[in-house]
């Protein structure tokens, strides 16, 4: 069984920076796409990133390019985004996704507070 943890979350001033982790175990797939996500209060979950195995290619959207990055450590099975010049606009729950290409599988985290001070 797939289980994602996300860490790194936590209290910050705007202009400031945070890392987040997304540790996976019994992960074994082959084709699959990495995501985070973002939900606010009040706001539906949108996407912050995403990352394809098969090329590499990452896509990050408009809100945030420039200031998020993210990266991934094949061997430790997990994955990071990488967050500076935050906003208060940033503030939310982040939550790491996989999704698995074949057999179709949709995996996501528990989820970690961001909270960014004006």
């Amino acid at each position: 069984e797939v289980q994602l943890v996300e860490s790194g979350g936590g209290l910050v001033q705007a202009g400031g920076s945070l890392r987040l982790s997304c540790a996976a175990s019994g992960f074994t797939f082959d084709d699959y796409a990495i995501g985070w996500f973002r939900q606010a209060p009040g706001k539906e979950r949108e996407a912050v990133s995403c990352v394809s195995s098969s090329d590499g290619s990452t896509y990050y959207a408009d809100s945030v390019k420039g200031r998020f990055t993210t990266s991934g450590d094949n061997a430790k099975n997990t994955w990071y985004l990488q967050m500076n010049s935050l906003k208060p606009e940033d503030t939310a729950v982040y939550y790491c996704n996989v999704k698995r290409v074949w057999p179709v599988g949709d995996y996501w985290g528990q989820g970690t507070q961001v909270t960014v001070s004006s």
